[in-house]
């Protein structure tokens, strides 16, 4: 008997830390679509508490404040994309597929993902205050340096790239071009008078943006060639 009612305490604590996980998790991601439509300041306990049916003391049980609901959800946003970018995983032996691949995945990812540009946005305003609270702060951007580092030197070993570039100037240039297009495709296509988001337009910044960087990284020939 004793040894049942063991058994029942175990799955009775699964049974709960599992519902304790779901509540967490549409908590989550309710804040995530709450403060990129309204921002940090205009995301409210409250519509937040609605969208995840839910109710204010658990966010605050969970989460310990706004704030703390906020800033773990930069962690989140933070969290997928770098295992996200770990899937990419370029081939540095083959330096120019390979910082193409990298280009391609920064671009689709940033305007696949509209939420994570909006809390980008957001959190700017704020002058990054509540990133400077990840606990894995630093961390986020070591993939993608590696990977930028590993592809330069790669191909400047093999005398196709310039030896002076430093990965965090080629992640900053290729992080500019994906940024800027998304997160400003509404007011550039109004101020242009054409449709950023057509899938035509779409390539041709792509196809743009490869071309810019490959222009800017390639070591120059020999003289006299």
């Amino acid at each position: 008997m004793a040894r049942t009612s063991a058994k029942s305490a175990v799955r009775g604590t699964g049974v709960r830390e599992a519902a304790a996980q779901e509540t967490r998790g549409n908590i989550l991601r309710a804040a995530t679509k709450v403060f990129a439509r309204y921002g940090y300041d205009g995301g409210s306990v409250d519509k937040i508490s609605r969208l995840a049916k839910s109710h204010d003391r658990m966010i605050y049980y969970y989460y310990g404040s706004k704030e703390g609901l906020f800033v773990a959800v930069l962690e989140d946003l933070y969290r997928r994309m770098d295992e996200t970018e770990s899937k990419v995983a370029p081939d540095p032996s083959q330096p120019i597929e390979a910082l193409k691949a990298i280009i391609r995945f920064k671009l689709h990812y940033y305007w696949d993902n509209p939420d994570f540009l909006a809390l980008l946005n957001s959190e700017n305003l704020h002058r990054g205050k509540h990133l400077s609270k990840l606990e894995r702060k630093g961390e986020y951007s070591a993939l993608a340096l590696e990977n930028f580092a590993n592809i330069l030197t790669s191909g400047a070993e093999q005398g196709l790239f310039r030896k002076d570039l430093g990965a965090r100037d080629a992640f900053l240039l290729v992080a500019s071009a994906a940024y800027f297009y998304a997160s400003n495709r509404y007011t550039l296509s109004a101020f242009l008078g054409e449709d950023l988001s057509a899938e035509e337009s779409l390539r041709h910044w792509e196809t743009f943006v490869i071309e810019s960087v490959l222009r800017v990284v390639r070591a120059e020939p020999p003289a006299g060639d």
